[in-house]
């Protein structure tokens, strides 16, 4: 049984606790943390989503991430995710926007890793395949209908056109 703190829509703890596949109640959220990670090299990490996934199944993101767990922080859970569906460890994680759900806060990062780009271990349940690609790759596959991506957090990355701020 996976459970989540909850949080107001601001963002503060309640104190209650929420489980996973029961009803989120009216003005609870709880936190999702999503990481777009790039190899020090400069290729951006692509995973494959499991067929068997409720949202995108099969389909390439450019992320790794998922709901942070009681008693987790945002940074915390994004680097307990990544580590779990890549088996990489991440350095320099920078966050890059918040926003909010229906039932969910979310909290997108991006991140830097120097492990062997062939290093990456696929999680059961979760994904089935990885690639490494270029800014160009990355950005003729959104347009596609193959792919899962967060446009928005690739636009705060500078990946689909202009970033107030520089993150990698």
């Amino acid at each position: 049984m996976e459970r989540w703190d909850a949080y107001t829509a601001d963002g503060m703890l309640t104190g209650e606790i929420l489980v996973r596949g029961e009803p989120i109640p009216a003005g609870r959220y709880h936190l999702v943390a999503e990481v777009l990670v790039r190899h020090a090299g400069g290729r951006w990490l692509l995973m494959q989503r499991d067929p068997g996934k409720d949202f995108c199944p099969g389909f390439w993101e450019a992320s790794a991430g998922g709901s942070a767990l009681a008693g987790e922080d945002a940074v915390t859970a994004a680097r307990r995710e990544v580590l779990e569906e890549t088996g990489l460890q991440i350095r320099d994680l920078r966050p890059i926007y918040r926003e909010r759900g229906e039932g969910y806060l979310f909290a997108y990062f991006a991140a830097v890793t120097d492990e062997d780009p062939a290093a990456v271990t696929l999680q059961p349940g979760e994904t089935v395949g990885y690639r490494w690609v270029d800014d160009d790759t990355l950005r003729q596959l959104i347009a596609g209908d193959e792919t899962c991506m967060h446009a928005r957090m690739l636009r705060a990355a500078g990946i689909l056109g202009p970033s107030r701020t520089r993150l990698l």
